[in-house]
């Protein structure tokens, strides 16, 4: 019987422990927006965020729909083949990569590269006490290092999107021509004919989703890191996991919320 409510006692820690973490989680996302309407805004943190988020993620971004689109267009192909339905691996593959993969894929390369990057360097200044001295020169931690990054991932994170949809449907459309023996017209044509523009803003809008979840959790866990290196090496193994976990998530309810129809 003992074990029971041991096992019981444990579990309920758990969910409490949970619980208060997404109610601290809100209330900093929360204070990160409201810094968005309130001056000062600093312009230069912003555009090297910009940089760092989507400039600088680019190359990671645009391999992984290549490679994505084209291993695609592989097993749509081999599925269709089953059902004489070779000629939907066009259609298929754009709209698998504007809806879902694109958005997705590129979210979790953001997340494994970002969020990774902003939680050690803002765990990093807590634990060498830089983020007390801005506090100390009267200079807001959450208005100079969280929002500019939070700001730019939502912003940038969407392009990276448009642009691994673009590349990924090039991918699948190399494999398509050079190796599925599909003609570039046809190849081209169909995919037009059957991708709607709700299929591209709806994956730009998990895109602007995804990017501010991957930028908030790496400046939370960032401004909450543990003293020393152990501290910040939790600090951005936490960052990643939950970043991950929530776009995978969100990713569903978005999904649901735009398709459930």
């Amino acid at each position: 019987m003992n074990w029971i409510l041991h096992l019981l006692a444990a579990l309920g820690r758990n969910v409490l422990s949970a619980l208060a973490m997404i109610g601290r989680v809100t209330l900093f996302a929360t204070d990160t927006v409201s810094h968005l309407f309130r001056p000062p805004f600093y312009a230069r943190e912003f555009g090297h965020a910009l940089i760092q988020i989507g400039w600088l993620s680019l190359p990671v971004v645009g391999m992984t729909a290549l490679f994505t689109g084209g291993a695609l267009a592989l097993q749509i192909y081999a599925g269709g083949s089953r059902f004489n339905a070779e000629t939907v691996v066009p259609s298929i593959v754009a709209i698998g990569l504007t809806r879902e993969l694109g958005p997705v894929l590129g979210g979790l390369m953001v997340a494994a590269r970002v969020a990774s990057s902003i939680a050690a360097e803002i765990g990093t200044m807590k634990v060498t006490e830089q983020i007390d001295a801005l506090t100390t020169l009267s200079t807001n931690p959450m208005k100079y290092l969280t929002l500019p990054r939070v700001l730019a991932a939502t912003l940038a994170v969407p392009v990276l999107v448009g642009v691994g949809d673009v590349i990924g449907i090039m991918g699948g459309f190399l494999v398509g021509v050079g190796r599925l023996d599909f003609g570039a017209g046809t190849y081209l044509h169909n995919t037009i004919d059957f991708l709607e523009a709700w299929d591209v803003v709806s994956g730009l809008i998990k895109g602007a989703a995804f990017g501010f979840i991957v930028a908030l959790m790496g400046c939370y866990f960032g401004m909450h890191s543990g003293r020393g290196a152990q501290g910040v090496g939790r600090a951005t193994k936490a960052a990643v996991v939950a970043a991950s976990v929530l776009i995978l998530a969100s990713n569903y309810l978005l999904t649901e919320l735009f398709f459930s129809a």
